[in-house]
């Protein structure tokens, strides 16, 4: 291709671009619901229901559904398919996949050097999840509610439900097995800190739902509306994935690692 053709297919290029923004510009939208009450359903879900066997659900819930579904198969189909063709000489997925392990079995042995097998296999699973469950709302899947709306499906963890569940399976990994790691000392251990499921919770839903209301904020605004969007919804979700995933399996790990401790016998003299 010649710089003559290069610069004839830019300009076309340039102009379809342009086209297509004037007709986005002076095309009517659908009548929009005032942020206010965009904002408010985005914390309650009061208005849009999805309906499910039945039943009125949150849209958080058929998001929690699609992304446990979806890191099964992905999970299944890693180990039937990828694992057998591992090889002592890593590829590109082998080593990414090796990274992750071993990132969370290094915090876990960090964090309780006596008991972290189990450790290791929750705060990869936790962190995976939390992960894809921020990243999804970027996919912006549609659903139609029980009014005949179609909504974008938000990050399960968005929904303060998904957000209490996660933060109260986590507690319930570190009392369960300072119990039965620690015996008494460690279900003191654990039991002193009865304030963190609630505060794991809150901060998981506070920070995603942040991002989520920013973003329908931005949206709402047409002078806003047609490139600071796609800048500012990745930008919070990418943040928001790391550093909750972070937080929370070093959270986990750090009270799981107090809660098993070894506590050396005192020997009486």
């Amino acid at each position: 291709m010649n710089k003559k053709t290069k610069i004839i297919s830019a300009a076309i290029f340039a102009v379809l671009i342009a086209l297509l923004l004037v007709g986005i510009i002076l095309t009517p939208g659908a009548e929009k619901e005032p942020i206010k009450d965009a904002m408010r359903d985005g914390v309650l879900h009061e208005d849009n229901k999805i309906a499910l066997f039945g039943l009125e659900v949150n849209p958080g819930l058929i998001s929690a559904y699609a992304v446990s579904a979806l890191l099964i198969l992905f999970a299944a189909a890693v180990r039937i398919f990828a694992v057998p063709r591992f090889t002592q000489i890593p590829g590109k997925f082998q080593s990414a996949l090796e990274a992750a392990v071993g990132y969370f079995s290094g915090l876990a042995r960090s964090n309780s050097p006596h008991r972290n097998g189990f450790l290791g296999a929750y705060v990869f699973a936790a962190g995976c999840y939390v992960a894809v469950s921020t990243v999804f709302e970027l996919f912006g899947i549609q659903a139609v509610t029980t009014s005949g709306r179609s909504v974008s499906l938000p990050a399960p963890l968005a929904d303060i439900n998904g957000a209490i569940a996660m933060g109260v399976m986590s507690y319930g990994v570190i009392l369960i097995s300072g119990i039965i790691y620690g015996k008494a000392r460690g279900a003191v251990n654990a039991l002193k800190d009865f304030s963190l499921p609630i505060s794991m919770s809150f901060r998981l839903f506070g920070a995603l739902l942040s991002g989520a209301l920013v973003t329908d904020l931005v949206y709402h605004y047409l002078p806003l509306s047609f490139v600071l969007p796609s800048v500012v919804a990745v930008l919070f979700t990418l943040l928001h994935a790391i550093i909750q995933t972070y937080v929370l399996t070093m959270l986990v790990s750090v009270f799981y690692g107090e809660s098993t401790e070894r506590h050396p016998k005192k020997i009486k003299h």
